[in-house]
């Protein structure tokens, strides 16, 4: 006979942790003029206003607002301006600093003017990148724009990325968010992958041995994460609708979903989670060869997309 294995002890439950800052990250809103249903018939105002109601009505502390590009489907300055009527009550309501970052549904004369404050500005500045740096409490967030005009993927200069290291240079009491539209990483759906950020090696140096805790992006309509350099990457899914990752083959099928994300902020870690808003039907199911026919470098030959290539990957 042999006598039964002792039975170890179950260890006491560890203190609950709490997150030194709460983000909220809305990405790829597409809003649009009032009146107007883009995708078919999606409510990209109703699943804002979603979104904050579900953020309000939560209870959380949230430190800040972090909206990570697509924010108006065409760049319309109407649709900033409607933009704006939902956030910001909802910052002021959270005590919490809104931080707007471009995607490449946007367009920079507009947003600097409609969502930043702006002074009427010259042609010249659609040019220049919005970059920012935004401080909360402790935590550093740094904006970078991706975005080049008349091309859906990803691109950072060696100027944003020299500025970036001299930011950096300086580590943050409690870190640094890195925000950009466009992913350092790979996805899944290939029309999404011909849009990603191009020459992610080039950002990985920039970050390699920083403070960076934590990279958040959009721009996929999926959520997804990953690493550059060794730093957690974050693709928000959107509130505008979702991609379906188990598309049939060959098909590039669209998911009427709204949802957002929670981002908590520990002393020594970070977790990213998915805030859903809206259930799963189909929106739209595209030959997937089609669009990606459509898209930057499939295109045309500089890369720019031309409008019928606009109308099918929109």
């Amino acid at each position: 006979m042999t006598s039964a294995l002792p039975v170890p002890p179950v260890p006491a439950a560890p203190p609950a942790r709490v997150p030194r800052y709460t983000l909220i990250q809305l990405s790829d809103v597409h809003l649009v003029d009032d009146g107007e249903l883009p995708h078919g018939g999606v409510d990209t105002h109703a699943n804002l206003e979603s979104a904050a109601r579900a953020v309000a009505g939560s209870g959380t502390a949230v430190a800040g607002l972090v909206l990570t590009g697509d924010l108006a489907d065409s760049g319309s300055p109407a649709a900033y301006r409607r933009l704006r009527a939902v956030v910001e009550p909802l910052a002021r309501h959270l005590g919490a600093p809104v931080i707007y970052a471009m995607g490449n549904h946007d367009e920079r004369t507009a947003f600097r003017r409609e969502l930043l404050g702006a002074a009427p500005a010259t042609d010249s500045l659609s040019t220049i990148p919005c970059d920012s740096v935004h401080w909360i409490a402790g935590l550093r967030i740094v904006v970078l724009d991706s975005t080049t005009p008349g091309y859906d993927s990803g691109h950072l200069t060696d100027a944003q990325l020299a500025w970036l290291r001299d930011e950096l240079a300086r580590p943050a009491p409690d870190g640094t968010v890195l925000v950009l539209h466009h992913p350092p990483v790979p996805s899944p759906m290939l029309v999404v992958e011909l849009m990603t950020l191009r020459e992610t090696d080039r950002l990985a140096r920039a970050v390699a041995g920083s403070d960076v805790r934590i990279i958040l992006c959009g721009h996929a309509h999926h959520a997804s994460c990953g690493l550059l350099a060794g730093i957690p990457v974050w693709v928000s899914p959107a509130t505008a609708f979702g991609a379906d990752l188990l598309s049939p083959a060959g098909r590039a099928r669209a998911l009427r979903t709204a949802a957002c994300s929670r981002i908590d902020i520990y002393p020594h870690t970070v977790v990213a989670s998915v805030v859903t808003l809206a259930p799963a039907d189909i929106l739209f199911d595209n030959d997937e060869s089609d669009m990606a026919r459509h898209i930057d470098q499939a295109a045309t030959g500089d890369g720019r997309l031309t409008e019928q290539g606009r109308a099918a990957c929109s």
